[in-house]
């Protein structure tokens, strides 16, 4: 009816008055420009920023644009009860007190569309105003959102596919007096500006800081701003304001360096002793004038010189490929210009580097171990979880694994922090369950969620989230929104995310049945980083049968029938591909043998009386070099869960334990301490820093750790407990922090015999599948005392635990 009015209305302009609210009083939920129907903590308070235009030519943006700071003095009278800050930006900021830090995060807000969604910090401040006179300070940054315009690849500038503009924030200090009072501090036209000491900012090339133009006092009370400009109001970016549900980017650890090379005249290098991300502290001696710069990189040369090559940010390594303004080699660097103080401590704020040497020149004197300090920075996921063994070489493997998910935390999952810093769909189709493994990551996951959300189109896939103007590698990528909410509904039983975004998720299948009508993914990328070719139709049809599964759950799940029967159809048309174009049919063409039967296995689709030849060809794929892995972001992940499903953990573990190339005990035997997007080594062009091959610690807790959760029992109501015992391992510890408490599987040979300590937590049970011979027998305690089980059916060692903790002797 309403339709049908408004056409109506068109033409007879007094009656489309009648019209609106006759349908305003029919949808109660729509909003006037009237009434302020806000519910963020934010209401009243507006954006604010420089007056001063960004250039209009691209190149102009390389010039120096000095961080602009704002200040805002006010009046405390009467005693507080709370004083609660929330602020956040568009770009990156930092907040003061009376001339204190605000909290310890940094790079916030966390990246996202910021047409779309911003989101904002609390802080609470109650403790730290005074009586009288307080003034409260902001320094601006870039961030992802005034970006440079470098052409990443030559091609890819990321101004044209992110919303940009000039950084600016919002904030509102809430008062609560004892008496009841409340009063607000907002952001409004009456803060005011000026420029400080960062001249430029950029989350690639890093920060130049010129003491000459700090301005001294400007955060404290009584600072004379007679020079100073009032800010102006804004629209602001556009997104809905969101409070901040995930954790923030904090300094996680300081590294101190294990040794300083001089290199070059006034140059120096310096080792952290491993690859990380984050920023660095440095000591600093000067004449006012002088420069110090730095650059950063993940290796050196083999003259001890800095290879800064394998950070560069999107490949940008010769002149005009960057684009004008851009530099012929968009390395991670910085600088920082003595003012008045001859000695002094710098710490760079609104850019990230990933590196393993700093490279310092322009100093007079050379730098002690003293002198610098690298502050490890990343998204704090809590990460209480924990693998360990008796062999050395694995223990060393999951070490790097671990640094190298969490350096790739930076508001998103990174495919690698410096070079791209781009939240690629693949990564976390390949690790999203590695990174579980390791880590609480969901709250982080939901956030990633949601960057889909924002991210997605109507008519063709994306790769990133946030979106930044890539679409080439097809549902594989895309297809994460779907999987991730599945990992959130397996791991933490999540329903409440399968809920908000079923509607959204019916549509994304509807989009994805319009690009791929037969059934067959025949565009994007496959298996990345493979050493023998993989067709697309193998992974990006599985990955569809994936998602299709996935939504007949969800779809029972929500009590839609209809759309349950559609998937089951949908699942089974792509079951029938999968076998006739990869299994039934003999593949001629140049393929993966590995990537092409683990898929096969890991996606079930193999018929059960045929799972022997199966199994066979598995083995019989592993011909390459040493007989290793030759798969590449997916096939990994399968071969090492088919391999092991099929009874082959034992040769799973061979390959793993190994330092033969390729493989990841290859990467450590050759100095990585975090892993490669590559099995080959690279110099200058992969990353160094890239989770793709993470993949393996996911393997370390289901399969020596034996820690698996049950698909009919989500967040761990009931899981599973059934370890693999490799013939040269001798001991395996692992403790997985699940929804309901702590899982504890741990286990020991010992003189023939084995033990097995378990914990299960309370309101959960866990079926335990032990290896037990026929010849061998069990006892079990619980909490100490000895206890017996039934085995289910004739398989010994076989039985479930209800909550408690066990030891079990195998003998």
């Amino acid at each position: 009816m309403i339709n049908s009015l408004s056409k109506l209305s068109k033409q007879m302009p007094v009656l489309a008055i009648v019209i609106s609210l006759i349908a305003l009083s029919c949808n109660p939920t729509a909003k006037t420009k009237e009434k302020n129907t806000d519910t963020h903590d934010l209401v009243n308070a507006q954006w604010i920023a420089v007056q001063e235009d960004l250039p209009k030519v691209d190149s102009l943006l390389y010039d120096e644009h000095p961080a602009p700071i704002f200040r805002k003095e006010f009046s405390i009278k009467k005693d507080i009860r709370s004083a609660k800050l929330y602020i956040t930006s568009a770009g990156y900021y930092r907040a003061s007190l009376n001339g204190e830090r605000i909290g310890k995060n940094y790079l916030d807000p966390a990246w996202t569309n910021f047409a779309k969604r911003v989101y904002y910090s609390e802080y609470d401040l109650t403790k730290d105003l005074k009586q009288g006179a307080n003034c409260l300070g902001v320094t601006l940054g870039n961030g992802f959102y005034n970006p440079l315009p470098m052409k990443m690849w030559g091609n890819l500038n990321l101004r044209d596919a992110l919303p940009t503009g000039k950084p600016q924030f919002i904030a509102k200090l809430k008062l609560e007096y004892e008496n009841g009072e409340i009063e607000e501090i907002l952001t409004d036209n009456t803060w005011t500006y000026s420029y400080g000491p960062i001249r430029k900012n950029s989350v690639y090339l890093g920060e130049v800081y010129d003491a000459g133009n700090e301005v001294a006092k400007w955060k404290t009370v009584g600072f004379k701003e007679d020079s100073w400009k009032k800010a102006i109001e804004t629209k602001g970016p556009g997104g809905v304001l969101q409070k901040s549900f995930f954790p923030p980017i904090q300094i996680t650890d300081i590294k101190t360096p294990v040794s300083i090379a001089n290199v070059a005249d006034g140059t120096y290098v310096i080792d952290m002793g491993v690859n990380f991300t984050g920023l660095y502290r440095i000591h600093l001696k000067g004449e006012k004038g002088d420069t110090i710069s730095f650059r950063f990189g993940e290796r050196i040369y083999d003259d001890g010189t800095l290879n800064p090559m394998t950070t560069v940010a999107g490949q940008i390594k010769k002149k005009g490929t960057g684009g004008p303004g851009a530099p012929e080699i968009a390395w991670q660097t910085g600088s920082y210009i003595f003012g008045d103080k001859n000695e002094i401590w710098y710490q760079p704020e609104f850019t990230f580097h990933t590196y393993q040497y700093m490279e310092v020149s322009g100093l007079k004197n050379a730098p002690d171990i003293g002198d610098v300090e690298g502050l490890s920075l990343h998204t704090t996921v809590k990460n209480e979880n924990n693998f360990a063994s008796s062999s050395e070489l694995i223990n060393s493997i999951q070490e790097i694994t671990v640094r190298t998910f969490l350096t790739n935390l930076i508001s998103v999952q990174s495919d690698c922090p410096a070079r791209e810093k781009f939240g690629y769909g693949g990564d976390l189709n390949a690790t999203s369950e590695s990174f579980i493994y390791n880590a609480d990551m969901q709250d982080f996951y939901r956030k990633t969620i949601y960057d889909w959300v924002d991210a997605m189109n109507d008519s063709t896939f994306v790769d990133t989230a946030p979106y930044v103007g890539i679409k080439y590698c097809g549902l594989s990528w895309e297809s994460a929104f779907i999987t991730t909410q599945n990992k959130l509904w397996l791991y933490y039983k999540d329903a409440d995310i399968i809920k908000e975004l079923y509607e959204k998720d019916l549509q994304w299948m509807d989009k994805a049945a319009r690009i791929h009508p037969n059934g067959i993914v025949d565009e994007g990328l496959a298996d990345h980083e493979s050493l023998e070719p993989v067709p697309v139709e193998l992974t990006g049809t599985s990955h569809y049968l994936q998602c299709a599964r996935i939504m007949k759950d969800f779809a029972a799940y929500m009590g839609d029938a209809a759309h349950e029967k559609h998937f089951e159809t949908l699942t089974d048309k792509l079951e029938t591909i999968l076998v006739d174009r990869f299994w039934k049919t003999p593949v001629t063409e140049p393929i993966n043998k590995q990537t092409l039967f683990s898929t096969l296995v890991y996606y079930d689709v193999i018929p059960e009386n045929e799972m022997e030849q199966a199994t066979d060809s598995l083995l019989a794929s592993l011909s390459g070099p040493e007989g290793h892995f030759t798969t590449g972001i997916f096939g990994t992940k399968y071969m090492l869960e088919a391999l092991s499903k099929t009874g082959n953990a034992n040769t799973v573990y061979n390959i793993v334990n190994s330092t033969a190339y390729p493989g990841w005990g290859y990467m450590i035997d050759q100095g990585a301490t975090t892993l490669w997007e590559t099995w080959k080594e690279s110099d200058n062009t992969y990353s160094n820093n890239h989770p793709m091959f993470g993949t393996v610690t996911e393997w370390f807790y289901r399969w020596l750790g034996g820690i698996r959760p049950d698909p009919d029992y989500p967040g761990f109501e009931k899981f599973f407990i059934n370890p693999a015992l490799p013939d040269d391992l001798s001991e395996v510890t692992s403790s997985y922090h699940s929804p309901l408490g702590e899982i504890v599987s741990n286990w020991k040979k010992e003189k023939g015999k084995q033990l097995f300590e378990i914990t299960i937590p309370e309101n959960s049970a866990a079926w335990v599948e032990l290896p037990v011979g026929e010849e061998q027998e069990i006892s079990i305690s619980k909490n100490g005392t000895a206890i017996s089980t039934e085995s289910n059916g004739n398989k010994k060692g076989s039985f479930e635990l209800t909550s408690g903790s066990y030891t079990i002797w195998v003998e």
